[in-house]
């Protein structure tokens, strides 16, 4: 692949990036929306029932097949376990503490890849967007302002579903190239539902019946779910993670603004500053990507 092949891919991995960080901030409202009225477990389960049967469907349009040998390879594995711990741990976060900072908390989120990528995938970093990443990481820190008391601790169940989403999605790099979206999206969903029967044992409280407006929530929450999820895959296969990665600083804008706008939470000076910190840092990231390339094009 040439350069400007290259900076074709990154650009198509980055808008793929910013559709599903649109997409997951919807689904967010509406899973949060539904987890004031039913059980979180009954929530994760039913969520992802209706990702795996829509998932399945699209895999059968495809003529893929489900079971194929490539699922039990070990990225597979490795990217279920992920999905099952980032899912649950993340779900609980939305359901417990704001979305606006639950969604501000997820913005580690392209550390933990891209040290990934270099670490696992042997891909370049420079430190001029290691900087940018941290700087980025500090504009995340101004919007949560941890102290003694700012901090909870249930902030720390964000803080472990990040972890699990960052290591699903290097898992997701790694699958077998034979395994299309369709089929990486039907076991995302059956990890979903795992960890919704984990947490429905461990918890122990009864389903209870949705009514109009949960039924809506649900479907709504499927929806974006499946439409994220498919742009989340196609993003990390196309380009270098390094350079798409940054632009799930996306979802910070789109979270806190359903945030505000939907559940009435306060957006302050601190976090504006925060978020456009943050915003900076990305589009720098993308800017040093294709600088560092450039001479390498004119060779």
């Amino acid at each position: 692949m040439d350069a400007r092949d290259g900076h074709r891919a990154n650009l198509l991995g980055s808008l793929w990036m910013m559709a599903a960080m649109a997409a997951f901030a919807v689904e967010d409202a509406f899973v949060k929306a539904v987890s004031a009225t039913h059980p979180v477990g009954q929530v994760l389960i039913l969520f992802g029932v209706g990702g795996a049967v829509l998932f399945a469907a699209i895999a059968k349009a495809q003529n893929k097949r489900l079971l194929d040998p490539a699922v039990l390879s070990r990225p597979m594995c490795v990217r279920i376990v992920f999905e099952v711990i980032g899912r649950l741990f993340y779900v609980l976060a939305l359901a417990l503490t704001p979305l606006s900072s639950t969604t501000a908390i997820l913005q580690a989120t392209p550390l933990i890849v891209v040290l990934g990528a270099a670490l696992i995938f042997g891909e370049k970093v420079g430190w001029r967007r290691w900087l940018a990443i941290f700087v980025g990481l500090i504009g995340v820190l101004i919007i949560l302002r941890p102290s003694a008391d700012g901090f909870s601790a249930l902030s720390l169940l964000a803080v472990i579903g990040t972890i699990g989403f960052a290591g699903r999605d290097l898992a997701s790099r790694a699958a077998p190239i034979s395994l299309g979206t369709s089929i990486l999206g039907f076991y995302g969903f059956i990890a979903i539902i795992i960890a919704g029967i984990v947490f429905s044992v461990w918890e122990g409280k009864a389903f209870t019946l949705p009514d109009g407006h949960s039924l809506f929530y649900f479907s709504g929450a499927v929806l974006m779910g499946i439409s994220a999820y498919a742009a989340l895959m196609k993003a990390m296969r196309s380009g270098d993670v390094s350079s798409v990665t940054p632009f799930r600083y996306t979802r910070l804008l789109f979270g806190i603004a359903l945030g505000v706008f939907l559940f009435g939470e306060e957006l302050d000076m601190p976090m504006l500053i925060g978020c456009s910190i943050v915003v900076v840092s990305g589009l720098f990231i993308l800017w040093r990507g294709k600088k560092a390339k450039a001479p390498a094009a004119a060779l």
